[in-house]
C-alpha cells in the first residue's frame, strides 16, 4: 500500500523579481527516514507588489495530505488573516453514482448525434439557421409526460413550455412564462396549433384541489395553481358526490378546457382563431394505461360571451 510523504515547503518573496522562491530545501519524511530534495530555487506564482508590502510580507505555505482531509492554510503579516480550507472527500459510492448518470448520459447523447444527427444532418444543418414548427405545445413540467416522448415530436416540430400542472394564464393576469411563449410562437413562429396536453395524477391539480381558500399567500405553488380555481369551482359543483382521487381527474380535464378558453382571451390569438388560421386543441395522456385522448375546440359553436360560458369541441379521438 503506497503512504503520502509529508512535505514540509517554505517560501519567501523576492521584491526584486517580484516572485515568491523556495528558500530552504524541501524535505519529504516517509517512513524510511528523513530525506533531502536537492533543488534549485524557482518561481512558484508571480504577483505584483508594492516594495513596502512585500518586505512586510511572508507567506507560509502548509500543505498536509490524509486519507480523508485536505487543508491548506496560508497567513500574511502584520494584518494576521488566516483562511482555512477544509473539504471532506466525497463517499465514494455516491461519487461514482454521480459519475454514472452522466456517464449514461454521455452515451445517449453520443447515440443521437450518430444515429440521428449525423443521418439526418440536412435537417439539423436547415434547423441550425431557422425554424418554422407547426404545434405549440403547452405541458405540464411532470417527468413522466414529456411530450417528444408521447406523441413522437422532433426537433423543429413543436415550440414547447411546460410547467405546473399545464395551466394558460388568462390575458389579464399579465406576463408569465407561458403567455410569453405563447406571443412568440403565435405573433412570431406563426405555429398554426396550440395543443395544451394535461395528464394522469397530476399533483399540481392534486394541489389545487386540496389547497383551502385561506392558504400561505407566500407560496409559490398556490399562487400558480389559482389560475385554475374556475376548473376546481366548476369540479365541485358537478363532481361533488365523487371521491377525492375521482374530483381530481376529472379537474384533470376540466383544467385544459379552461385553458383552452384562457387562450381566447389573448387578442392575437381570438383573432387567428376567428380567421381559421389557428387551431387549439387539449390532450389528455393517461399513463396509468398509457391512452391519449385529443380534441379541437369548436370556436363556432362555444359560448364565449358569458363569463362562465361553455366550451364545444369536435374532432374527438381516443388513442389505446
Amino acid at each position: 500500500m503506497a503512504i503520502l510523504p509529508s512535505i514540509s515547503v517554505s517560501l519567501d518573496l523576492d521584491p526584486q523579481r517580484h516572485t515568491a522562491v523556495l528558500l530552504r530545501t524541501p524535505t519529504i519524511s516517509t517512513p524510511f527516514g528523513l530525506h533531502r530534495i536537492s533543488v534549485k530555487p524557482q518561481k512558484i506564482f508571480g504577483f505584483k507588489m508594492d516594495s513596502r508590502e512585500i518586505e512586510q510580507t511572508r507567506m507560509r505555505l502548509s500543505t498536509n495530505f490524509n486519507s480523508s482531509t485536505l487543508t491548506t492554510k496560508a497567513s500574511r503579516e502584520p494584518s494576521g488573516l488566516t483562511q482555512e480550507l477544509d473539504s471532506k472527500l466525497q463517499a465514494v459510492p455516491e461519487s461514482e453514482s454521480g459519475c454514472d448518470l452522466f456517464k449514461d448520459m454521455k452515451h445517449r447523447f453520443l447515440s443521437f448525434k450518430k444515429n440521428k444527427y449525423m443521418e439526418h444532418i440536412e435537417h439539423y444543418e436547415k434547423l441550425a439557421q431557422s425554424q418554422a414548427p407547426k404545434f405549440m405545445v403547452i405541458a405540464c413540467a411532470d417527468s413522466r409526460v414529456c411530450p417528444s416522448a408521447i406523441l413522437g415530436f422532433q426537433p423543429g416540430e413543436a415550440f414547447t413550455v411546460r410547467n405546473v400542472a399545464n395551466l394558460v394564464p388568462p390575458f389579464e393576469s399579465g406576463p408569465s412564462e407561458t403567455n410569453a411563449a405563447l406571443e412568440f410562437a403565435v405573433n412570431s413562429l406563426e405555429v398554426e396549433n396550440v395543443l395544451v396536453i394535461g395528464h394522469s395524477c397530476c399533483g399540481g391539480i392534486r394541489a389545487l384541489m386540496s389547497m383551502e381558500e385561506e392558504g400561505d399567500s407566500s407560496s409559490f405553488i398556490r399562487n400558480w395553481v389559482v389560475v385554475g380555481k374556475n376548473a376546481k369551482a366548476s369540479t365541485k359543483a358537478v363532481a361533488s358526490n365523487l371521491s377525492f382521487d375521482q374530483q381530481c381527474k376529472h379537474c384533470e380535464k376540466e383544467s385544459i378546457n379552461r385553458s383552452l378558453l384562457n387562450l381566447l382571451t389573448y387578442p392575437w390569438i381570438e383573432e387567428r382563431v376567428r380567421k381559421g388560421i389557428l387551431s387549439i386543441h387539449g390532450g389528455y395522456y393517461d399513463f396509468v394505461d398509457c391512452t391519449f385522448e385529443k380534441w379541437t375546440l369548436d370556436y363556432e359553436e362555444s359560448n364565449l360571451k358569458e363569463a362562465n360560458g361553455g366550451i364545444s369541441v369536435k374532432d374527438q379521438l381516443f388513442w389505446c
